[in-house]
């Protein structure tokens, strides 16, 4: 039930995707020296990846960070990127960073990562430090809950046509489309079967760097679409008509 082998094409590279899940993520499940605790709202990303906790003056992780040897404690991070439009397996992707904290003026804890691995439905990866810290999130990253429960919810018909450019047997036994995710590189299509599902990525032309290049993007797949629904005379018709 992962996505359709052929479906990741022109899609982010690890880095870029795992800097998207942490800048993206509201909340994180934090493990250290035998503590775990559940964060919401109270981290932040520096440019380089390093994550900055804000912690309550009574947090056992805070109490373990001051404790610990050279005031630095072993860590593992995890982070969700849950898709927002409801559909099966919402989870598209797990971040894990391990390393360790530092103690901050006024209990905040920084943290530097000494592995990174990104899990998606295609497998796991160890993403390398240095490309890591040298990533940019996904420009599209803070519109993109708006842009595809904007596309599920009000333009059914484009998702539908949309699927004119997956090949038929990705399609064979759907019960539903729907839009899983967007970035700069592509569109993916979540298809669900009755016991099964698959994601299939279609690849824009160029990346987009902002919504309104996303929206010419998403025109020129639309038309892509349509022309695949047109009997071949048709197409050449039109195709000598603007000669």
């Amino acid at each position: 039930m992962g996505d359709d082998s052929h479906g990741w094409t022109a899609a982010p590279a690890a880095a870029e995707r795992a800097r998207s899940v942490l800048a993206a993520a509201w909340s994180c499940s934090v493990t250290a020296e035998g503590t775990r605790e559940e964060l919401a709202g109270a981290h932040t990303v520096t440019e380089d990846g390093r994550v900055l906790v804000d912690v309550p003056g009574d947090s056992a992780l805070l109490a373990a960070a001051i404790c610990a040897p050279r005031g630095e404690p072993s860590a593992v991070l995890e982070f969700a990127d849950v898709a927002p439009v409801p559909v099966r397996d919402r989870i598209r992707a797990r971040l894990w960073l391990a390393g360790w904290f530092t103690v901050e003026e006024e209990g905040r804890l920084a943290f530097r990562a000494t592995r990174v691995v990104l899990r998606q439905p295609s497998g796991a990866v160890v993403v390398d430090l240095d490309d890591f810290a040298a990533a940019t999130p996904d420009p599209l990253g803070a519109a993109e809950a708006r842009l595809l429960t904007h596309l599920a919810d009000c333009h059914a018909d484009a998702v539908e046509r949309l699927t004119r450019l997956v090949a038929a047997d990705s399609l064979h036994g759907a019960v539903r489309v729907q839009p899983l995710a967007v970035d700069r590189h592509g569109l993916t299509l979540r298809i669900e079967r009755t016991r099964a599902h698959g994601d299939v990525r279609l690849a824009f032309h160029a990346p987009a760097d902002d919504v309104g290049q996303l929206t010419e993007r998403m025109h020129v797949l639309l038309g892509q679409a349509t022309a695949a629904s047109c009997p071949r005379a048709l197409q050449r018709q039109r195709a000598d008509g603007d000669r």
